[in-house]
C-alpha cells in the first residue's frame, strides 16, 4: 500500500531523521532497575521503560485511536545513518521510515524512526499507514521489545513538529522475532502527554 502524506502546516519532509541532542542518557543500570522517581515520574517510567506498544497506551491514555503520517520512507543500503549502533543488528540493506504518531484529531503525540530489512519491510507492514503495534498484532506476531537506549535532550526539528518546547524524552529498542531481530526503532515523545501522564519529574 501506498505511504499516505498528509499535508500540515508544520510537516517536516526530511532528508535525515531527528536525534535529540541529548543532555542525558540512561545507563543499562537505569534502564534494567529504572529511574528514582524525584529523576522521572513513575506513569513516565511505564511508557519510557516498559515492553508494552507505546501505540496502545497512547490509545489508552487518550482514548482516540492512534493514528500515524508516514513522512519518510528511504532505502539507505548498509549505511549507518546516524543510528544508534544497534542497527548493525538489523540486516542490510536496510529502509529507514519515519512516522508521526497522532490522535484522531489531530495532535501529534510521538516521533518515531524505525529501519527494517528492506526486503522484508512489506512482509511486517502491509500497510504501511497503520501503527507497527497495529500492522503486527494483525499478523499475530509475537515480538520482544529491547530497550537499550532514553535519552532527555533537545531537537529544533520536534520542537517545531510538535510545536512544543524540548527538551524531550526519547528511547531505542529493538524488536526481536523468533530470536532474530527485526527492527531498530526510535522515539521522541511530546511533552503534551504531561496532560495525562502529569509531570515528567516529581
Amino acid at each position: 500500500m501506498t505511504a499516505i502524506f498528509t499535508p500540515t502546516n508544520n510537516l517536516i519532509v526530511p532528508n535525515a531523521w531527528h536525534r535529540l541532542s541529548p543532555s542525558w542518557a540512561g545507563t543499562d543500570e537505569a534502564i534494567q532497575k529504572g529511574l528514582p522517581h524525584h529523576e522521572l515520574a513513575p506513569a513516565w517510567q511505564l511508557l519510557l521503560l516498559g515492553d508494552g506498544s507505546p501505540t496502545r497506551h497512547l490509545q489508552l491514555l487518550t482514548g482516540e485511536p492512534t493514528e500515524v503520517d508516514v513522512i519518510d520512507m528511504s532505502l539507505i543500503g548498509m549505511d549507518m545513518d546516524g543510528a544508534p549502533d544497534l542497527i548493525q543488528a538489523v540486516p542490510g540493506p536496510r529502509l529507514r521510515r519515519q512516522v508521526w504518531l497522532r490522535t484522531a484529531s489531530g495532535q501529534r503525540l510521538a516521533y518515531a524512526t524505525s529501519w527494517w530489512e528492506a526486503s522484508h519491510v512489506d512482509e511486517y507492514l502491509q500497510n504501511r499507514s497503520l501503527p507497527i503495534w497495529a500492522s503486527l498484532a494483525r499478523l499475530r506476531t509475537e515480538l520482544y521489545r529491547d530497550v537499550q537506549g532514553i535519552y532527555f535532550g533537545h531537537s529544533q526539528a520536534l520542537e517545531s513538529g510538535f510545536d512544543m518546547p524540548g527538551p524531550f524524552w526519547g528511547r531505542h529498542y529493538l524488536f526481536w522475532h523468533h530470536g532474530q531481530p527485526l527492527t531498530l526503532i526510535y522515539e521522541v515523545f511530546s511533552p503534551y502527554l504531561a496532560k495525562y501522564l502529569g509531570s515528567p519529574k516529581l
